[in-house]
């Protein structure tokens, strides 16, 4: 399976999405943190994610007669690079939109069903809105948004920090008949 298969599933990047941030975790733990997915469903996502080099074994220890596996992601390989991006077919697209779209939406739920969720003081935001932007512009917008992502990025688990699910979308809208001849 390659990449684009792998990963435009919403269950596998919501898996992507759990393992980011350099931590070992086990099927269990996946499965406690995607309570919402059928632990069969979870452990053959897993299974396809370590096969594609997604997610590698970094450590194995028998606990009550089986073994348990402490995976990690390969961040290298946990993303769509700009070659394969350009080589997709419009179907593609719609179905990688409709896999992050899955994903996002369920990792949504999951988050207000948690005990405790408050997104006024979580700073919850989902605003969307048009710009008006040159290509050179776009890709200037574009360029220092991976930039300022790229350096977040790394940063781990630590005291005081907690992850958070970035979503940015970009795509032209259609322009009304009568702004294309101004």
């Amino acid at each position: 399976m390659d990449t684009l298969d792998l990963l435009l599933h919403p269950v596998r990047l919501r898996v992507v999405h759990v393992m980011s941030g350099s931590r070992a975790r086990t099927t269990s733990e996946l499965c406690a943190r995607l309570a919402d997915v059928p632990r069969t469903t979870v452990y053959r996502h897993v299974a396809l994610l370590v096969e594609g080099g997604v997610l590698e074994v970094v450590d194995e220890q028998r606990v009550h007669g089986a073994v348990e596996r402490h995976y990690r992601l390969r961040r290298g390989r946990a993303a769509i690079d700009t070659d394969a991006a350009a080589s997709m077919s419009t179907d593609d697209h719609r179905r990688g939109f409709a896999a992050a779209t899955a994903a996002l939406l369920a990792e949504f739920n999951a988050y207000l069903d948690r005990d405790g969720a408050d997104p006024a003081a979580d700073s919850v935001g989902y605003r969307q809105g048009v710009v008006w932007l040159s290509p050179a512009e776009r890709d200037e917008m574009i360029g220092v948004l991976r930039d300022l992502l790229t350096s977040l990025a790394g940063n781990g688990p630590a005291p005081g920090r907690s992850p958070h699910l970035v979503s940015a979308i970009f795509f032209p809208t259609v322009e009304p008949p009568d702004a294309q001849s101004s």
